[in-house]
């Protein structure tokens, strides 16, 4: 009876310190964080930093040894024919090794069969809607050099390709790209990569001829 009364009051003492400590802790937490409070009046998060990216001047030359079309790319970048459409006419790739980054370019003649081209580059875009948090689009319209078309915007963490388009003519040729990346993606710290190569896909848009 005696060791359970001796246990018992131990038990009491070593809850009751357990308590005055929790309360001496949170004094002494509150304690700092008025102090450091004081000292850092206009404190402000810092905004979340991402490597530096130094990117070339921008300079193009003409791609015009395709069958169907003719553009201009950039230097820094190189054109190499798409291996798993050999059979396929003037499909290639636009390839930026620093970056890890291709734009995957497929070419078909039109023949009656536009609505069916156009609906085939709209399911394509879907594919990625279920990671992206945004979509935008631009229309794109240039009479006198007979292009017309869309570019989509995807943005997301989780997006495989930020940026898609097709360009046609209405009545002889469709041809359609996408950008991908050959590493994981990150959208907010791909976003000026995405950016760099979205001014080369608006001057390839540009610079499109038909032949």
């Amino acid at each position: 009876m005696k060791n359970k009364k001796v246990n018992k009051s131990i038990s009491q003492r070593v809850k009751k310190f357990i308590q005055n400590s929790s309360l001496y802790i949170l004094h002494c937490t509150f304690f700092i964080v008025m102090f450091l409070s004081c000292d850092n009046k206009h404190y402000q998060p810092k905004p979340k930093a991402y490597f530096r990216i130094d990117f070339p001047a921008k300079e193009y030359v003409r791609l015009d040894s395709m069958n169907y079309y003719s553009f201009e790319y950039p230097v820094y970048s190189k054109i190499t024919p798409d291996l798993l459409s050999p059979h396929e006419k003037d499909w290639a790739n636009i390839e930026f090794p620093a970056y890890k980054g291709t734009i995957h370019l497929s070419y078909k003649p039109v023949d009656g069969n536009l609505s069916e081209y156009l609906e085939d580059s709209y399911n394509m875009m879907t594919k990625h809607i279920s990671r992206a948090t945004g979509i935008k689009d631009s229309l794109i319209i240039n009479p006198e050099r007979n292009v017309y078309g869309l570019v989509y915007f995807l943005e997301g963490k989780g997006v495989a390709s930020p940026l898609q388009f097709y360009l046609t003519d209405s009545t002889n040729h469709f041809m359609r790209g996408s950008l991908y990346f050959n590493i994981r993606t990150n959208y907010d710290s791909l976003a000026p990569v995405v950016d760099f190569i979205t001014d080369d896909v608006r001057h390839l848009i540009e610079t499109m001829e038909w032949k």
